[in-house]
């Protein structure tokens, strides 16, 4: 880096919720079921493709958790794309990304819907130097591995959500 650069940080919001913050009931088993707007920037140059993952590593109760529950998963996002809307439909998704499968063993985001207690959402967002041509509906433990050697920058977004009376 020369005098005066900065290093770009790789960034991760939403308008529906800030860092920590409560998800809306909207975008919740309790609501639409839809997922909340996303938006990166800051992708560091040489990427040629992102992945998302959303999981809970708290269920099914936060005072106890025994499984990280994957609620969705996109690859090969164009970097250039910058952003998902609110409740996109599979077909709408920028040219070139493809679906992994979540833990209702589907595609498609899964709202966030816990049993008992807060729990925590990551939004998990990585910039990678690579675009998979071999990978099909990837579990979160497979795109994990494929990654792994790939990224160049990574960032998440926690949001947090508590069903009503749990």
């Amino acid at each position: 880096m020369g005098k005066g650069e900065t290093a770009m940080t790789l960034l991760l919001k939403s308008p529906a919720f800030s860092q920590l913050g409560e998800i809306p009931k909207h975008y919740t088993c309790e609501g639409a079921d839809v997922s909340p707007p996303l938006a990166w920037s800051d992708v560091p140059e040489g990427a040629l493709s992102l992945a998302l993952l959303v999981d809970d590593p708290d269920a099914p109760d936060p005072a106890a958790p025994k499984v990280t529950w994957v609620h969705w998963i996109l690859y090969n996002l164009p970097p250039t794309a910058g952003a998902l809307p609110e409740g996109i439909a599979p077909e709408a998704l920028p040219p070139g990304t493809l679906e992994g499968l979540n833990d209702w063993n589907r595609t498609g985001y899964g709202a966030p819907c816990p049993p008992i207690g807060r729990h925590r959402y990551f939004h998990k967002l990585y910039a990678l130097n690579t675009v998979f041509t071999s990978l099909v509906k990837p579990t979160a433990k497979e795109l994990v591995s494929a990654i792994d050697g790939h990224v160049l920058a990574e960032t998440e977004l926690i949001g947090t959500y508590e069903k009503a009376g749990s």
